[in-house]
């Protein structure tokens, strides 16, 4: 990589770094969506609202695995959780969760297909 090649994209205000508190969170986050059946219940949960039974269906996984995977989703803060009556309702917690494992997703499916790539 060239000096230029630095300068060529970059904008008149650069983003500051950042900070480790920030980093350390994205790093979390990054690890909870690296396991192949919390990647799948993120992108189910990103749809909508579904409770542990619907989940257990859509990704083929026993529910105690459905369950823990869930609970460790909620403690990295990226699932959010509504009783109604006796069902407990789980959730993408907000944007930035849907919109980071939609990007996955999508950024995954361009290397597996071979669709070009863009900005």
């Amino acid at each position: 990589m060239y000096a230029r090649d630095n300068v060529a994209g970059a904008s008149e205000r650069q983003q500051p770094t950042p900070g480790d508190g920030e980093v350390e969170a994205a790093v979390q986050m990054l690890r909870m969506l690296a396991d192949g059946t919390r990647l799948r219940l993120m992108w189910l949960l990103s749809a909508g609202e579904h409770d542990v039974g619907s989940l257990v269906t859509a990704v083929g996984a026993a529910r105690p695995a459905v369950s823990q995977h869930l609970g460790k989703l909620r403690l990295a803060g990226l699932v959010s959780v509504r009783r109604d009556g006796r069902r407990v309702l789980y959730r993408a917690r907000d944007g930035h969760v849907r919109r980071l494992v939609a990007e996955t997703l999508h950024a995954a499916s361009h290397r597996v297909t071979g669709t070009p790539e863009h900005d």
